[in-house]
């Protein structure tokens, strides 16, 4: 097997001129028969990624047309929502994407069942922890400083959710598990049919049960329980699973603690960067004018959010070749696979920036119809598009991580990009210069270029030598 250094190219005796020509080809050549395949992963893995994350948004805007009360509320209680619970329960799901990936490159088909039991017996009791701070969570956001009758009415939106918490980490595992083994297309029918049927429900609890505010979040809930249904019964009754689903088995807890190897730095690197986003959130409801700044940067942070999931897509296209095709020993493969998505995520990232700039007036009307809060993301939109291109390649770049194992590196380069340069940036632009929310995402955006740059060397440099994988752990596997 090669140790070489991902994405490096191989010094020949060809001279120092051929070095710079293969360079040249890497970046201005495609594999097109690669990237055929990673778009026809990636389409369906974005349309599914989009799909669960509008479900609690679209709770967002239902809840943000009753008033202006209820948006800053209901946007609160989405970012409160995502820092301590939804983030959470994901990242603890990326050990999938290691464990059943490299699993399913090496053939190790049993053990895909075995590792997504453990993973949802984690998830679960991660949740029961999450369920009791939302509870608690309006004491929580008046001690951060939270304007009192926001944090009241968000801790009752918080309060209807907590079940779809419990659905939601459960269905990302099963997520994982279909994904690493390319079943997508099964996910877009148990995503977009649940959210077809969620603006049903929320309008009806909404609007003819008369639960108004509450009726928002609850309908949330209820959405992210038949999506989780759906899956689980396919992954049930499909035949296409027979290798790699035997149904429940008690050897699942024996691999709950070494999952966790995986699944915390995952967690942590995930959340870190999550947090880093909707801090700027809290840090708005501590400005002058708090309600119209906090429900600003909420629709800037919800903004960057879908795009993220479409650039997800390919994070978890590379994140499936490469782990597939590190489990199976073709090292030169997962170079190329990483080549390939990083450009089609660059093309991706400047379509959808071109798309905000000349329809960034109607996405703004989505989340509300106040004309001073459209006026203002108007202001804000030239910086949401260099965040957005920023966050577009570190996206690939930390499936790439994900798919070798790197989960520790890219929680260490979260921590330092995000909480010692852009969050401190942030606040310095936002509250001692009184550039105010233009300042908070200032900030952010220098974390954004610290990250992607971080992880572009990692990414670079990091050598194969020391990957653990599946079939160094479990030689005793039947292979089937």
């Amino acid at each position: 097997m090669s140790h070489a250094p991902l994405l490096e190219s191989s010094s020949g005796g060809d001279g120092l001129e051929n070095e710079k020509n293969k360079k040249r080809k890497w970046w201005w050549t495609m594999d097109m028969e690669e990237a055929k395949e990673q778009v026809l992963f990636s389409v369906p893995m974005i349309i599914t990624n989009v799909s669960y994350y509008s479900i609690t948004l679209i709770s967002v805007m239902f809840a943000g047309h009753l008033g202006d009360l209820e948006l800053a509320s209901s946007t609160l209680a989405n970012s409160w929502a995502v820092v301590t619970g939804l983030a959470l329960v994901t990242g603890l799901s990326g050990s999938l994407e290691t464990l059943c990936g490299q699993g399913y490159g090496a053939k190790l088909y049993s053990m895909l069942g075995i590792y997504l039991q453990s993973s949802i017996i984690t998830s679960t009791f991660f949740s029961i922890i999450v369920a009791i701070l939302w509870f608690y969570s309006e004491h929580i956001l008046i001690l951060l400083q939270q304007d009192p009758q926001v944090s009241k009415m968000a801790a009752l939106y918080l309060k209807y959710l907590i079940p779809g918490i419990f659905a939601y980490g459960s269905l990302q595992c099963i997520l994982r598990f279909l994904q690493t083994q390319t079943v997508v297309m099964p996910l877009v029918t148990c995503s977009v049919v649940p959210l077809i049927i969620h603006i049903g429900i929320a309008y009806v609890l909404i609007h003819v049960a008369g639960l108004g505010f509450m009726g928002a979040s609850l309908a949330a809930s209820i959405s992210l329980w038949i999506s989780f249904v759906m899956l689980a019964l396919y992954v049930n009754y499909s035949p296409k699973f027979k290798c790699t689903w035997h149904g429940p088995s008690m050897e699942s807890f024996k691999h709950v603690l070494p999952s966790l190897k995986l699944a915390i730095p995952s967690a942590v690197m995930v959340c870190l960067e999550y947090w880093a986003f909707e801090i700027l959130v809290l840090l708005a409801g501590l400005m002058p004018n708090s309600e119209s700044r906090t429900s600003l940067i909420a629709m800037c942070v919800n903004t960057e959010a879908v795009v993220f999931m479409i650039t997800y897509g390919f994070s978890a296209a590379v994140s499936t070749r490469v782990s597939n095709e590190i489990g199976a020993g073709n090292i030169d493969k997962a170079k190329n696979a990483v080549a390939v998505t990083l450009k089609l995520s660059v093309f991706l990232a400047l379509t959808v920036v071109l798309a905000l700039v000349f329809g960034h007036n109607i996405w703004a009307s989505f989340f509300s119809s106040s004309p001073s809060i459209i006026r203002e993301f108007s202001h804000m939109t030239p910086l949401l598009t260099v965040s957005i291109l920023f966050d577009s390649a570190q996206g690939v770049l930390s499936g790439v991580s994900r798919g070798c194992g790197w989960q520790h590196l890219a929680a260490w380069t979260n921590l330092g990009a995000f909480y010692i340069i852009g969050m401190p940036l942030s606040v310095l632009f936002a509250f001692k210069f009184g550039l105010y929310a233009k300042g908070l995402w200032l900030g952010l955006i220098c974390g954004l270029f610290c990250q992607a740059s971080t992880l572009l060397v990692i990414t670079l440099r990091n050598k194969w030598e020391n990957l653990d994988l599946p079939m160094k752990n479990t030689p005793n596997d039947v292979l089937v």
